[in-house]
């Protein structure tokens, strides 16, 4: 059974910069299109970025547009979320979660079609 174990999180200032890892292990890594879902304080979990699992295709939410950048790493099952000029706004917990079927990249990411998940890293931007 797959597992996503999610890291990097931490406190910053606004401004800074923070990359997010997920190692995933028990599963064919490299065949499912990967995502980040985040949830802030009192909101719902809503869909961040995600790419594919060959990695020639990312999309993302357009409120990180231009500021983040997902990325994975198949020989090391890894996918990650590099986190610039962070905001206030992006405070919440982030979630890795991946596809529920294998080699096909769908045209939006919706919670019910994730079938894994991590727990979850804690990032906080103060103002």
């Amino acid at each position: 059974q797959a597992q996503l174990v999610e890291s990097g999180g931490g406190l910053v200032q606004a401004g800074a910069s923070l990359r997010l890892s997920c190692a995933a292990s028990g599963g064919a890594f490299g065949s499912y299109d990967m995502g980040w879902f985040r949830q802030a304080p009192g909101k719902e979990r809503e869909f961040v970025a995600a790419i594919s699992w060959s990695g020639s295709r990312t999309s993302y939410t357009d409120s990180v547009k231009g500021r983040f950048t997902i990325s994975r790493d198949n020989p090391k099952n890894t996918v990650y979320l590099q986190m610039n000029s962070l905001k206030p706004e992006d405070t919440a917990v982030y979630y890795c979660a991946r596809y529920k079927y294998p080699n096909f990249t769908p045209r939006s990411y919706l919670e019910p079609d994730m079938s894994t998940w991590g727990k979850g890293t804690l990032v906080t931007v103060s103002s």
